[in-house]
């Protein structure tokens, strides 16, 4: 057997692959990890003396040294000190866009050339991935049109390196409710949204964007409409619909919701994720449970935001009222039953940086195993995908990432990325 000693983060090798999988063909040769330790993805804590055994694009075997056969012939990576965790998922990604205030976000939708965008999402697309996260659904291309697609195929084709995608298009808002603002009222200004009202309209553009590749359906289910104050933008009746629409074509949907109003309405219209949710009470939140509905808290966008605007920082001390604000949230969500998933906003704040989301959901109450639960196992089922990745199981797609230290007792051990593997693919190593 060759073996390989891991150091730090180097070259990329390799290109993805698509999200499917293919089952390990016995002539196809193996990869053993061998780590200091191994989270699963499903369970409280980190196991030491585990190896996990990789042919194909598949899991084949993961379990103690001693019981898990190395098959003949085997590569076998050391990975001394290193804790090897599922692939990260992000659930709520921008990669068409970066850091922005108001007047840039405006640059970025009506003066940046498509080309230029597009060019600037491969880097953002092989930052995310390099940095550990190997699935994404990205939640619209904020005036980009249809580009997501495009890149979702490049990145399964192999032709860009990144993290699988789910695409949503171009998002769903309705009229007059979204961005460019700030125009004397006879012009008509592109718009970062697709917009639409009313029964026919709406089913239109929910098969339309289906029709273009869209994988999920992203509604904007209230907005700042004509003032500051965050208001429903679609009745009860119209969410409803964009959702069966939706769901006859199998496809579900995503609901930005940041009022108590926007989220109620979404939740009952039968929405799979609430992005944002800062809105939300104990009585939303018990909806929510109930109907199923996880809760993308996108905690590091509100962060940049607030560091931007506001001028509060995490390490505060009095704490902010607006990061106290966030902290009670979450917890109230949480003792609601709310499945909490990974979803940061990235493209708000920088790609790469995507382990943030998961330093605030420990730092304001989930324990380091909580978020990274939330960023495998809990993801994937979200996403409805468990059945291919986010956790460590024999036939899952070989999804897995080694960081040095053990990061279900120090989140921040994320940021030390030494191997990146998809669907048995490795990125982001030295050398042989």
């Amino acid at each position: 057997m060759k073996i390989i000693r891991m150091g730090c983060c180097g070259s990329l090798i390799a290109a993805c692959l698509v999200i499917g999988g293919l089952p390990a063909r016995a002539e196809e040769p193996a990869v053993v990890l061998r780590p200091a330790r191994v989270f699963d993805g499903l369970g409280k804590g980190a196991v030491e003396g585990w190896v996990v055994v990789v042919r194909g694009e598949v899991i084949e075997a993961a379990g103690p040294a001693g019981e898990v056969k190395v098959p003949e012939g085997a590569k076998v990576v050391e990975l001394p000190g290193a804790t090897v965790i599922p692939g990260l998922i992000d659930a709520h990604t921008h990669v068409l866009l970066h850091p922005y205030n108001e007047t840039l976000w405006n640059d970025q939708v009506l003066k940046e050339p498509l080309a230029l965008r597009v060019c600037r999402a491969t880097n953002h697309l092989r930052s995310d991935l390099l940095s550990g996260f190997t699935t994404i659904r990205d939640l619209g291309t904020e005036g980009a049109g249809y580009a997501d697609v495009g890149l979702r195929d490049a990145v399964a084709q192999g032709i860009v390196p990144g993290p699988r995608m789910l695409v949503t298009t171009r998002a769903i808002v309705a009229t007059g409710s979204y961005a460019p603002k700030g125009f004397a009222p006879e012009w008509e200004i592109p718009q970062g949204a697709e917009e639409a009202d009313g029964h026919d309209a709406l089913i239109r553009v929910v098969r339309d964007q289906i029709g273009k590749g869209a994988d999920w359906i992203k509604v904007y289910a209230d907005a700042a409409m004509g003032g500051k104050e965050v208001l429903p933008s679609f009745s009860a009746e119209e969410l409803s619909l964009i959702v069966e629409t939706a769901r006859s074509q199998g496809r579900l949907v995503a609901a930005h919701a940041s009022s108590r109003e926007g989220m109620r309405r979404a939740a009952m219209a039968g929405v799979a994720t609430i992005e944002h949710g800062y809105g939300g009470d104990p009585e939303v939140f018990r909806l929510m449970a109930e109907r199923k509905v996880a809760l993308c808290p996108t905690l590091a966008a509100a962060e940049a935001g607030a560091t931007r605007y506001k001028g509060w920082t995490l390490n505060e001390t009095p704490e902010p009222d607006g990061l106290a604000r966030l902290r009670r949230l979450l917890t109230q969500a949480r003792e609601a039953g709310v499945t909490i998933v990974n979803g940061s906003d990235i493209g708000v704040f920088s790609h790469g940086d995507g382990a943030r989301e998961l330093e605030l959901l420990t730092a304001l109450g989930m324990t380091p195993a909580e978020s990274l639960r939330a960023a495998t196992s809990d993801a994937a089922k979200a996403l409805r995908l468990d059945h291919r990745l986010g956790s460590i199981r024999n036939g899952l797609l070989a999804d897995l990432v080694a960081v040095d230290g053990d990061p279900t007792c120090d989140i921040k051990a994320l940021r030390r990325v030494r191997l990146v593997m998809k669907a048995g693919t490795i990125h982001g190593r030295d050398k042989d």
